[in-house]
């Protein structure tokens, strides 16, 4: 399938302070989004299965299917259980230590889209010699330091490796796939970061925090847009 990690939403019960998380998605949606992943240390699989069918009921709804992507981050047994309960679930997120992405391949099929983490360390090194045949985009961060995550960047000696724009500009010329960047990442972000020519940005808080989250996803998308 066509996707866009443009402009890239990650949420999950746990980021919304205590809020609904389907209005939340609409709201980012609304804003130009186009691409959420379903993401949850705390929820059960079972609430997790719920709370993807409701997001690709939500996405038909708007007649967004062929414009938004929906992923599940970690759980490929959420995405296999919702696509089974019908819902339109569009791949997975996977990090270093998960599932190995060739297994994914294997039971989500050819045209599932599949993410990777990128690991702390040297990651141009990664980049230019890994076999990624069945990844289609990398993640990486973070770019700041993010309260979402308190483990992102982590090296093996406990220090928080945070990505700069040099880095991220050697990435996005040597990558064969396309990356997101984030990781505390914010609105006055979006000019640096599109002037590295990495292929779109994610986050959580910035959004699923928000007072207002809807306008809070406007102006990402505005400023990104505008940076391009």
């Amino acid at each position: 399938m066509k996707f866009s990690i443009e402009k890239y939403f990650v949420v999950g019960p746990e980021n919304t302070w205590n809020r609904p998380v389907l209005p939340i998605i609409r709201d980012a949606i609304e804003a130009g989004f186009t691409c959420i992943q379903l993401r949850s240390k705390t929820a059960s699989a079972r609430e997790m299965i719920d709370l993807a069918r409701g997001a690709s009921d939500l996405i038909a709804s708007m007649k967004k299917e062929d414009e938004v992507t929906l992923l599940i981050n970690d759980r490929m047994d959420v995405a296999l259980a919702a696509r089974e309960a019908g819902a339109k679930i569009d791949g997975v997120h996977m990090g270093q230590s998960d599932i190995p992405v060739s297994v994914c391949r294997k039971y989500l099929g050819p045209d599932a889209v599949i993410g990777l983490s990128a690991p702390t360390g040297d990651l141009t090194r990664y980049v230019r010699e890994g076999n990624f045949k069945d990844v289609d985009y990398f993640g990486a961060g973070p770019f700041h330091e993010t309260d979402t995550k308190k483990d992102c960047g982590l090296d093996e000696n406990g220090n928080i490796v945070y990505r700069t724009v040099e880095e991220i500009k050697e990435l996005a010329a040597i990558s064969p796939l396309p990356i997101t960047i984030g990781g505390g990442v914010k609105a006055e972000d979006m000019k640096a970061l599109a002037e590295t020519g990495v292929d779109g940005f994610f986050v959580v808080s910035a959004i699923a925090s928000a007072e207002d989250p809807k306008a809070a996803a406007k102006e990402l998308a505005e400023k990104w847009e505008a940076a391009k």
